[in-house]
């Protein structure tokens, strides 16, 4: 089965979830239909590129064609004039089977025309495409225009599809399935006691600042433990500063934005992990963090929120430890409740243990294909039934 997966930019190194579909989905029979693309094509895929510029002709016609789609489709992001006939072209030459939009957004963009040429389309939603981006009542029209003219809808959290379901946006077919974690890659080793890590864009989603602070006061009596903060983002200067202030700054060590190996190796010897989500102001949430799976397949425990999806992913007192949002004395106490746990090994070897149980990223994706397969077949009995009814 040729799949198409459609995605924002291609190719972005972090975003191991798309990725891993775009190499392996269907013994990586597929191809990719970006917004962007960053010149670099590391699995050798055929790509088409959405966004790559308008012709003379779709120019003049642009105005119209925005009105329209505006009014019909509940969106001004439906591809048009001479570069949906390109994209057309893609497709048919490319033998699709099906398509994948990686987010709710892409999805918008793609549906009415994966109908017209009779190309089921199924769509994931990740976090913002399911919380800041339905802010609006006009974006919410959209979905709700767009939930019909899908074959599925997969989520990486139920707290999504919630939040959907919320504003009257959703669709019978809805599976939960996270993003994943290779556990074979990511797996625990010898741990540095009282080793802390938190991986992430340093924004207000993420709260560096709470962690920052909480993880000070948890940590006053212990001088040897050590936070490493991997990331960048407009909170890192802000974030060095207050460490400075508060006497800690021999405690943080600032790494910047690193490689997904880099990460994966710091996981792997870190005790505690710690993650401070909240909802931002815009509305913009996590879905399910990729990070706190891949830091349970490592062994650690983690100190986070109840936030999003998370509470689906920590076990509270098992794998870990949750707070409300924002709530940084209770963060302080939970990171402090962590390292007093009598039988810290005991704790880590859970905390793997959940992980190969619900987040193996090989049982996930055979999960989404034969999801897939499934919904496939059951649309074609079905139109096989209602020709077979249907008058003479």
């Amino acid at each position: 089965m040729r799949v198409a997966i459609a995605t924002g930019e291609y190719h972005l190194g972090g975003e191991t979830f798309i990725n891993r579909h775009i190499e392996h989905l269907f013994g990586g029979d597929t191809v990719v239909v970006c917004g962007r693309f960053r010149e670099d094509n590391p699995y050798g895929k055929p790509y088409f590129v959405r966004r790559d510029g308008l012709s003379g002709r779709d120019i003049l016609v642009a105005p119209w064609w925005l009105l329209r789609n505006r009014v019909e489709h509940g969106t001004s992001r439906l591809p048009f004039g001479e570069a949906k006939d390109a994209l057309v072209r893609f497709l048919r030459d490319e033998r699709v089977d099906v398509i994948l939009a990686e987010f709710g957004t892409q999805a918008l963009a793609l549906a009415p025309l994966a109908n017209d040429l009779e190309i089921p389309i199924f769509t994931y939603f990740r976090g913002t495409d399911a919380s800041k981006a339905i802010r609006t009542e006009r974006m919410r029209s959209a979905y709700r225009k767009m939930m019909p003219r899908l074959a599925g809808v997969f989520s990486v959290s139920q707290f999504l599809l919630d939040n959907l379901g919320k504003h009257g946006i959703s669709h019978p077919d809805s599976t939960v399935i996270p993003s994943g974690v290779d556990i074979r890659r990511f797996a625990p080793q010898a741990k540095v006691p009282l080793s802390f890590l938190a991986v992430g864009r340093f924004v207000e989603k993420k709260a560096p600042l709470t962690t920052l602070r909480a993880f000070g006061e948890a940590t006053r009596d212990l001088p040897e433990a050590r936070l490493d903060f991997i990331g960048d983002g407009p909170l890192l200067e802000p974030t060095r500063n207050l460490a400075e202030d508060l006497g800690i700054a021999k405690k943080i060590r600032f790494h910047g934005a690193q490689p997904h190996h880099t990460v994966r190796d710091r996981l792997m010897s870190t005790q505690f992990f710690l993650q401070h989500s909240i909802t931002a102001r815009d509305g913009n949430t996590e879905g399910l963090p990729t990070a706190i799976q891949e830091a349970m397949a490592c062994g650690c425990i983690t100190v986070s929120t109840r936030h999003a999806g998370i509470p689906e992913a920590i076990d509270e007192g098992e794998t870990g430890f949750l707070v409300n949002e924002t709530d940084e004395a209770g963060f302080a106490k939970a990171i402090s409740a962590a390292i007093a746990v009598p039988d810290l090994a005991k704790m880590s070897l859970r905390a793997r243990s959940v992980a190969e149980e619900r987040f193996d990223n090989h049982v996930l994706l055979k999960k989404l294909e034969r999801h897939i397969q499934d919904a496939l077949t059951l649309t074609l009995d079905s139109d096989t039934h209602s020709k077979k009814r249907a008058p003479a």
